[in-house]
């Protein structure tokens, strides 16, 4: 049976998605920001005939996520999404969406997949050098922030935002680490999408010109433990092999593929 969660639903279903903290960062988080009541998105779960939840689709603005661990009415979710004029984009670990996707009266306009990792512990991070600074930033730092990641080929044509920078730095859901050079920040780590029990980390990067040294990596050892010492589980994407090795050097495992697939416009 599949039926809209309500406010009563709230501690069953947060039993049920806080079970993998990391591949239910977006749940979690979206849950804890703007509850069952907020017209901004919508919670459907699939309960067995004994009245266990099996499922959970969460619908934010146009886009759905799906989490099921096992067994569950793929069809009936799927329905939901077709149903629904405003859906665009539909996102979650891959072994889930594919079990929806022959449901769909659509194909993704642009099927992207990528991998997903996770970390745990922090005994792999690097330790950072006595000579280097690593410094955490505060909203003015935003400006400075985004021009560095504008000035990194991998993230050239994301939408950087200043302002949204820094609202996130200032309403506490992503921090930055970062390391300058006169003035000028060269590398940085961030965390985006923050919540009480997972985070995902993002914007790792280091300018061309200073690359080779660890930098980037030094960034990111010390929000990671930061973020692991306040009981957060770290979760991440890639889709670049080399940034995967190193990922993996400090400490993240591969939990999957994560889909973010975009559908035309109904």
């Amino acid at each position: 049976m599949i039926r809209k969660l309500t406010e009563t639903d709230r501690q069953a279903a947060m039993d049920f998605v806080s079970e993998k903290p990391a591949e239910n960062l977006f749940i979690i988080g979206d849950i804890e920001m703007y509850g069952f009541d907020n017209p901004i998105q919508t919670l459907w779960g699939d309960f067995t005939e004994s009245g266990m939840l099996r499922g959970i689709l969460l619908k934010f603005t146009d886009n759905f996520i799906v989490y099921a661990p096992d067994e569950f009415d793929a069809k009936g979710l799927a329905d939901i999404m077709n149903r629904d004029r405003d859906f665009k984009f539909l996102s979650g670990i891959e072994a889930i969406i594919r079990q929806v996707e022959p449901y769909l009266n659509e194909k993704p306009a642009e099927p992207r997949v990528l991998h997903y990792a996770k970390c745990e512990r922090a005994d792999q991070l690097q330790k950072v050098p006595d000579s280097i600074e690593v410094k955490r930033a505060v909203p003015e730092d935003a400006e400075r922030i985004v021009e560095q990641l504008q000035g990194i080929p991998e993230f050239a044509t994301s939408t950087l935002n200043v302002e949204r920078n820094r609202e996130t730095l200032r309403n506490g859901s992503g921090r930055t680490w970062y390391i300058e050079e006169g003035g000028k920040i060269i590398s940085s780590a961030s965390s985006t999408a923050e919540n009480s029990q997972s985070a995902m980390i993002v914007g790792v990067g280091t300018l061309p010109e200073h690359q080779k040294k660890g930098l980037a990596s030094y960034c990111m050892s010390v929000l990671c433990k930061e973020l692991l010492s306040e009981g957060k589980m770290l979760c991440l994407f890639y889709d670049n092999p080399d940034a995967g090795v190193i990922y993996k050097r400090i400490g993240f495992v591969d939990i999957g593929k994560w889909c973010m697939w975009t559908f035309k416009d109904k």
